[in-house]
């Protein structure tokens, strides 16, 4: 008899379909089937007896893999995570998979390259490249070891060193193919530091759980949070298991590995968005068969099998990249939680600004709460400077005030940070004559102007143009930028300080492959005197001769319409002050705003994030709004408005009328028209969690007979972070 195989697919439907096979599967393994005139990869959810006999059964093309891709515990938590988010099933699934096993590869190691010296490279001293600096780079890590291609690509080496070493015949490129996943003993490369009393106490706190408990790590910048995740984990990997760890951003990721790699001499692993789809497998794989002792990854990294688990842990746990803002919305941080409930390992979630959903959790017993109150070693609380910028003549949002105290910090022979977060020159091109100002065509937004390459551009749908010499209205060259953009900022401050080099971090100073860590370094190694730079700048980096922070406009974030403002304003200002003063040396942070007299910059001032944190959650607890609510939230987006209206309406209308569940809407996205598209939103909110869910399982089964929503985009964001 025939088995009917039932397979989620990578398609946005919410159910499964039904196939024949000759015998029954385990879930959890792909099949490639035919869909319509398509071959498409699936992965098996089961076998049923009572198939849909409205549609033609056909016969599985192909079984892809001998056993599951994911352990029970993995294969459970994307289960949850397909109910949870209210998506479907096999774009879940084909989410939490690396790309060349989407498109049907093996699920085993290829063949790849790896570089060693040969018989003369051997014979080679460094002093012989000393004036080329990468060869000589290159070839100091080759006398350790031989390096595989993705370690060139980690590790940043020049592919032109490498040329000029294979023409010189000192360096031979070998097949190699990986042996299968071999055992590994925790290696101490470096003795651990030594602990405050709060830190001890935070290691042993941890290390004595065995069991799922999830842990909020709360430490002021500086605490040495670090200190604590690497103590910890060394118990775990004395065991003989594995330390899953997330960060925010790819540009974490570095800086965390070399951190972790002076510590332990144990297999290391990155996943991220810019390693290349095999280097991506492999180590993929590396830790499903329990090859590498530490994966570190960005939020997708959550879905990663480990033979072995022991550990979570997930850095900055209140940065908003660990919420996937397209396709399927999931929160990391969130999934990590539920990972570790589901594996029975220990979860620390790490913060010193810790969001207000996690907060309210530690507060409520859910989480345990450990504390760090003081900065670790000799580094000293930063002085706090409030400068009221009301009626001063300001050059490029500088201060007077602020040019002096940067002045004394330089000449000191510290460096100084400077955060703006508006890349670009200016954030708009107005004429000096009539007023008019160059708009987007496709979005209710200004063109951004960006000096250094000429060019008109909008920063949210990309469309872009050469920077015009006259007006579009009334043909006058008398152009002027308004507003102020870190390009215009890096401008003046190299005239107002010539003595001294300015290094821009952002989004289009780091293009390149590799520039932002090299940035980074440089920074480190005070290659630059004065730092320029937006919220990439603000988020875990380590610069010891900084001394003085300064944000130069904050206004915006003070009234704000996302109920959220406040809370990210706290956890921003907090982040960047935290670059300041890090080492021994006593550090400065400033504001500069129009409304000094404001209570939540008053409050954050005078008594930190944690009371404004705790303060503000009574007010959130008032107001019942998260994480004393639940929220999901329907966006729809059409070529005209009244498009996106209709299918909202219609969603709205299916909702039961019920005093503890709110439907808002629709209203307009803050934007209301981006990309030539009309956006509007429509909000659920309800006093329990399960109502949510329970209306959400009620409604959206029904979505796809509204013929309302064939004529827009839409989609369904659970516990929403971003209403713009």
């Amino acid at each position: 008899m025939t088995a009917i195989i039932q397979a989620a697919l990578p398609v946005p439907l919410a159910r499964v379909f039904d196939y024949d096979h000759t015998s029954a599967l385990p879930a959890g393994v792909r099949v490639r089937v035919p869909f319509g005139r398509r071959q498409l990869v699936g992965v098996v959810t089961g076998t049923t007896t009572t198939a849909d006999e409205r549609f033609q059964r056909k016969p599985i093309t192909a079984v892809l893999d001998t056993e599951p891709l994911w352990p029970t515990p993995l294969w459970e938590l994307l289960l949850w995570a397909a109910d949870y988010y209210h998506h479907p099933l096999g774009e879940v699934i084909h989410h939490a998979m690396p790309v060349l096993l989407r498109q049907g590869e093996p699920a085993n190691y290829q063949a790849t390259i790896r570089y060693e010296l040969t018989a003369a490279g051997r014979q080679v001293q460094l002093t012989d490249v000393k004036r080329a600096m990468q060869q000589q780079r290159l070839l100091a890590a080759l006398q350790h070891a031989p390096l595989l291609s993705r370690d060139i690509r980690l590790h940043e080496y020049s592919s032109s060193a490498l040329k000029a070493l294979q023409d010189k015949g000192w360096v031979a490129a070998i097949e190699h193919h990986p042996a299968p996943a071999q055992s590994w003993q925790l290696e101490v490369a470096a003795e651990p530091l030594q602990l405050n009393p709060e830190q001890a106490l935070a290691v042993a706190a941890i290390s004595a759980v065995n069991d799922h408990q999830t842990f909020l790590l709360e430490g002021v910048t500086g605490s040495g949070k670090t200190e604590v995740y690497l103590q910890v984990m060394a118990e775990v990997l004395r065991r003989g298991q594995q330390v899953l760890v997330l960060v925010p951003e790819i540009g974490l990721t570095p800086q965390t590995l070399k951190r972790f790699q002076e510590r332990f001499a144990v297999p290391i692993v990155m996943l991220h968005s810019a390693l290349t789809d095999r280097e991506r497998l492999d180590a993929w794989l590396d830790a499903r068969g329990g090859h590498a002792a530490i994966i570190i990854g960005t939020r997708s990294a959550i879905f990663t099998p480990c033979k072995a688990l022991g550990m979570i842990i997930v850095d900055e746990e209140h940065d908003a990249s660990l919420k996937q803002q397209d396709g399927f919305r999931y929160h990391a941080r969130d999934l990590a939680v539920k990972r570790g409930y589901e594996e029975g390992v220990p979860v620390v979630l790490g913060s010193a600004t810790p969001s207000f959903e996690t907060l309210n959790n530690a507060l409520n017993q859910r989480y345990a709460h450990l504390q760090l109150r003081r900065r670790a070693g000799q580094a000293k609380p930063v002085q706090q400077v409030l400068l009221d910028i009301k009626n001063q003549q300001l050059k490029a949002g500088l201060s007077t005030p602020l040019l002096k105290l940067m002045g004394e910090h330089l000449a000191a022979g510290q460096q100084v940070l400077l955060f703006l977060n508006r890349r670009g020159y200016a954030p708009a091109l107005l004429c000096h004559e009539c007023g008019w100002l160059a708009q987007c065509q496709r979005c209710d937004a200004y063109y951004t102007v960006h000096q250094g390459s000429r060019q008109l551009l909008c920063h949210h749908c990309g469309a872009q143009q050469p920077l015009t010499p006259q007006c579009g209205d009334c043909g006058s060259t008398q152009l002027i930028g308004r507003g102020v953009g870190t390009e215009q900022l890096e401008q003046v401050l190299q005239a107002e300080f010539p003595d001294y080099k300015v290094l821009r971090i952002d989004r289009d100073s780091t293009r390149r492959k590799g520039s932002l860590q090299r940035h980074l370094q440089d920074a480190h190694d005070h290659k630059y005197s004065i730092l320029v730079g937006t919220q990439m700048l603000a988020k875990g980096h380590h610069f010891p001769d900084v001394t003085l922070v300064a944000l130069l406009d904050v206004d915006g974030a003070l009234y704000s319409s996302d109920f959220r403002a406040a809370e990210r304003l706290g956890q921003l200002y907090t982040q960047v002050a935290g670059r300041s003063g890090r080492a021994s040396k006593a550090g400065t942070v400033v504001i500069q705003t129009h409304h000094p007299e404001h209570e939540l910059i008053q409050d954050l001032i005078h008594n930190g994030y944690h009371h404004f944190s705790t303060t503000a959650l009574l007010e959130r607890q008032l107001t019942q709004l998260p994480p004393f609510s639940y929220q999901a939230l329907f966006r729809a987006e059409a070529t005209h408005a009244s498009s996106a209206i209709e299918a909202l309406m219609a969603i709205a209308a299916l909702f039961p009328q019920r005093d503890d569940m709110i439907v808002f809407g629709p209203i307009p996205a803050v934007m209301e028209r981006r990309a030539g598209r009309y956006r509007y939103q429509l909000l659920l909110q309800t006093t329990q969690r399960g109502l949510r869910a329970q209306a959400l399982r009620y409604v959206v089964p029904q979505l796809e007979q509204l013929p309302q929503l064939r004529k827009v985009r839409w989609s369904l964001d659970v516990d929403p972070q971003d209403f713009s």
